[in-house]
């Protein structure tokens, strides 16, 4: 039995390995793509870009998306990666210069700024318990479903209470995204650092413009 011992525990210390090592460059990737993406922002802003119509952005973001995710296991999936994120962040720009422009800049700042408090909470809660949270999969995909049948809504009713729930639904979706993907990092459910640096930057880039439209609800 002793020797069985022996081999189990290396075993186990090569699976702990491995995982901090994916969430170690998980997290290094996302700083630079997330630094990456507020530089196409602002060059977005600086030159007062438009924003893209629908399906220029539905193309580029599910397109850029499923590039990423099939280059994931090569090279060129950082390369993707930074294009995709960057795209995001061009996108965000004017977005940004609408509210900065009606005079909203603190609703910017504080969407912001509620956007990293969320991450680090959520984030900080998984890494500091080691819980597993695999049982928010089935939450989250009937959030998920909701979400498209919102979506899809809203383009025929332009109800401002559809909005709003969307919004809030998004805060809500995003936040368990990103402790369902910590929580897969961390048990080894996720080994590949670039496809988990997509799924934390997506929600974060949701849960950013969400609360933007949520803080803007009392202003003009």
């Amino acid at each position: 039995m002793q020797p069985r011992i022996v081999v189990d525990s290396r075993e186990h210390s090569t699976s702990l390995l491995s995982t901090h090592k994916v969430l170690r460059n998980t997290y290094f990737l996302l700083a630079l793509t997330l630094a990456f993406s507020a530089l196409t922002a602002f060059a977005s802003m600086s030159f007062n870009l438009p924003r893209p119509g629908l399906i220029i952005m539905l193309a580029g973001f599910y397109g850029l998306l499923f590039l990423t995710y099939s280059l994931a296991n090569s090279a060129w999936g950082i390369l993707s990666t930074f294009a995709f994120t960057g795209f995001l962040g061009y996108t965000t720009g004017p977005i940004l210069n609408a509210y900065i422009g009606n005079g909203l800049g603190d609703i910017v700042v504080l969407a912001f700024g509620g956007t990293a408090a969320v991450f680090f909470a959520c984030s900080a809660y998984v890494l500091t318990t080691k819980k597993d949270m695999s049982f928010l999969s089935g939450m989250m995909f009937a959030l998920f479903i909701v979400l498209v049948v919102g979506m899809i809504a809203s383009f025929f009713f332009n109800y401002p209470a559809l909005h709003v729930a969307l919004s809030a639904l998004f805060v809500v979706f995003s936040a368990g995204a990103i402790l369902y993907e910590t929580s897969n990092i961390i048990h080894g459910g996720e080994t590949n650092y670039i496809r988990a640096t997509v799924s934390i930057f997506v929600s974060l880039y949701n849960l950013f413009i969400s609360l933007l439209n949520l803080l803007s609800l009392n202003r003009d």
